[in-house]
């Protein structure tokens, strides 16, 4: 299997898993979007971490099975690509990606899809499409510049150049850079502790988030009151209040 989901303390782990780039092509695609879906259903995964192994998080899409294909082909297939990466940003959980070496074209818009972005030391990140005679696919156009700003994600979209950790971090394209070796320990950690908290808050202040971010102000003010007011009726919400009455703030455990 080209992706692999693997379920431990709470975390999913998305593990791409095609030696030796992790190209992705149609099969991983297709696979991604299955077990993106699997692990949202999935009532004993609270998290999710996107990996791509000690070297390389993905190098983008496989340019050789995407130079066979004419213009009907891409119209037919371009959507599913789409449908594949949507499947990850919709998922109903916190998503972490761990980001080791390179994160291009595709893989780096695999990355935009996750709610927070560990990278090492040694990751470089680039939407180098343009050097294709193509414009990123896959969501990059739309997700870099709702994460980075318009200006800088034209500088990477334009020029296709590659950006560095460090740069990175600076432009708000990864959101902390730590050792390689320590990437998935810190990803997974992260996503852990998240892993234990209130499942359906956290799904509230995801949506509530992500779709307000595509409306003006007042509709989103309405998406998080009726968030808000719902979340009154759940069983985490009166465990969380009872906890921080009885115990005091940050004790509530959540099942």
């Amino acid at each position: 299997m080209t992706v692999t989901l693997e379920v431990r303390d709470g975390v999913g782990t998305l593990r791409l898993d095609r030696p030796p780039m992790n190209a992705l092509d149609v099969a991983t695609q297709d696979r991604l979007r299955e077990l993106a879906e699997e692990a949202s259903r999935r009532d004993d995964v609270r998290a999710v971490v996107l990996y791509g192994g000690e070297k390389v998080f993905a190098a983008g899409a496989d340019i050789k099975e995407m130079q066979a294909m004419d213009h009907a082909a891409m119209v037919l297939r371009s959507r599913a690509l789409q449908d594949s990466f949507t499947a990850v940003a919709r998922i109903p959980k916190p998503v972490v990606a761990a980001v080791t070496g390179y994160a291009l074209g595709g893989g780096c818009e695999l990355a935009l899809c996750a709610d927070f972005r560990i990278a090492g030391d040694n990751a470089k990140l680039g939407q180098p499409e343009i050097l294709l005679g193509l414009i990123p696919g896959a969501g990059g156009t739309q997700r870099l510049a709702r994460l980075v700003g318009p200006a800088k994600a034209k500088d990477l979209i334009f020029t296709g150049r590659q950006v560095r950790a460090d740069e990175a971090l600076t432009m708000g394209l990864v959101d902390r850079v730590v050792p390689a070796a320590e990437v998935y320990e810190q990803a997974h950690a992260w996503a852990a502790r998240l892993a234990k908290g209130p499942a359906l808050a956290l799904r509230a202040a995801k949506e509530a988030v992500d779709a307000g971010l595509e409306t003006d102000i007042d509709t989103g003010l309405t998406i998080e009151r009726t968030w808000f007011a719902g979340l009154f009726a759940t069983e985490d919400r009166e465990r969380g209040m009872r906890s921080f009455v009885e115990e005091g703030p940050g004790k509530a455990k959540f099942l």
